[in-house]
């Protein structure tokens, strides 16, 4: 215990991954709300193109590119550096991972790829899937893929969307289906995956939560919380990204053809449906109704994202990895394990949601968030690229024998389906509770 407190010194502050994503989100966050980002700088956003694809630029996008790279190169030198890496060719490598993020991007903002929710992280992840497995990543290039850097700033920064606030759009029907049944899901993948199936926690575990609470960024931080390899975490995102967008067009077929009202199955979708960036799209399919539905149940459930983190890294730490006859961990050690970019992701969201609310109102609120969303935006896109970049389908492969991940995947989505639209219906349908005013 003294030994890992004599640990804790300043130097960690700056010396670990999981602080300096919580430094840069900040540092992106307070530029937003003092108005240095989306004010004196405005931020890109590429115009959605249909036969035309020149369309989705124009020269001033192209500029505010130009000083997004230059900004986040300079503060990931930094970053880099300050860690203990090398950094002789990072500026070249980030160029390269930058500019893949925004064709990226630029592909995902195609009119009918849009529509059917084939977005920028299935590209990016595809792009550099197909680079890593055919010419290679080269080394020098391998000095920009950052995955965990780039993921935990973009999770930092997604924590000031998490508003709390939301949670009153439909009182407790909304922690009913988004708190309820995402632990129940959580568990029971979790336990089906080790026991029946025989598969290994620590793959078990961000597949689970991939599919019970909000995928990419729910395998990332339960994965860091337990130590899970970066293939497993790899396997878990890239099926996730997959089955997502089969889901995004089946969940609302499935709805009409059901005859479900607008609240109910905003609901279902925004309690099922694992990507958040999909959600909004699968709940207008629906209807205006059902997408407001769905984003807020959304992002309830995102809530449990730092929750959960927390809970696998105290059950690691206290039972998972504890040694026979070793004395029970300090509350220091549980400290240590937790990944720290979700204590960012937990202050961003209190700050916003109890802070910046009531001094600057919803909608002053709202405009920071479009230029935060940006930069979220963009280092997942650096992230998913990195992923990609950082993948061999050899090695992969041999978590795939015997179908595990899907099987588990498959299993869990269905129960989560069927559970959540029971607990909405419940709930939701007028016949045992008043249907809230929404």
């Amino acid at each position: 215990m003294s030994k890992r407190k004599a640990e804790f010194d300043f130097t960690l502050l700056y010396k670990k991954e999981d602080w300096w994503a919580c430094w840069i989100g900040f540092i992106v966050l307070a530029f937003c709300v003092v108005g240095l980002i989306g004010g004196v700088y405005k931020v890109p956003k590429l115009n959605t193109w249909g036969a035309d694809p020149i369309a989705a630029f124009s020269s001033a996008i192209l500029i505010r590119y130009a000083v997004m790279y230059v900004g986040l190169l300079v503060v990931f030198l930094v970053a880099v550096k300050v860690m203990g890496n090398a950094i002789k060719t990072y500026a070249p490598a980030f160029l390269v991972v930058f500019a893949i993020a925004l064709i990226s991007l630029w592909i995902g903002n195609q009119k009918v790829l849009k529509s059917y929710g084939l977005s920028y992280p299935l590209w990016a992840l595809l792009i550099g899937l197909i680079i890593s497995n055919t010419i290679g990543t080269p080394e020098w290039l391998k000095v920009g893929v950052r995955t965990e850097l780039y993921i935990k700033c973009g999770l930092v920064v997604l924590g000031a969307e998490i508003l709390f606030n939301r949670i009153l759009a439909l009182g407790p029907y909304g922690l009913g289906i988004a708190w309820g049944v995402t632990p129940i899901v959580l568990y029971f993948m979790y336990l089906y995956g080790t026991r029946v199936i025989k598969m290994e926690r620590e793959l078990a575990l961000p597949i689970s939560a991939a599919a019970s609470v909000c995928g990419v960024s729910a395998a990332i931080a339960t994965g860091a919380a337990c130590k899970a390899k970066k293939d497993y975490i790899t396997i878990a995102v890239g099926q996730t990204l997959v089955f997502t967008v089969l889901m995004m067009v089946a969940m609302p077929a499935i709805c009409r053809a059901l005859g479900l009202s607008e609240i109910i199955s905003g609901a279902w979708i925004g309690g099922t449906v694992d990507s958040t960036g999909a959600v909004p799209a699968a709940g207008e399919m629906v209807g205006p109704l059902a997408m407001e539905a769905a984003v807020t149940i959304k992002m309830i459930q995102n809530i449990l994202i730092g929750i959960i983190a927390f809970v696998v890294a105290t059950i690691w730490v206290t039972r998972i990895e504890r040694k026979p006859g070793v004395a029970k961990p300090s509350p220091w050690e549980i400290w240590f394990r937790m990944p720290k970019f979700i204590v960012g992701f937990l202050i961003a969201s209190l700050i916003f949601s109890f802070i910046l609310i009531p001094t600057m109102g919803s909608e002053g609120v709202s405009g920071v968030l479009k230029a935060s969303k940006v930069f979220r935006t963009e280092f997942f896109a650096l992230a998913f690229v990195s992923i990609g970049l950082d993948s061999n389908f050899r090695e992969l492969g041999k978590f795939f024998k015997k179908g595990k991940p899907l099987h588990l995947y498959w299993v869990g989505q269905i129960f989560n389906i069927l559970l959540t639209l029971l607990i909405t219906w419940v709930l939701l349908s007028g016949v045992f509770f008043k249907v809230p005013a929404f």
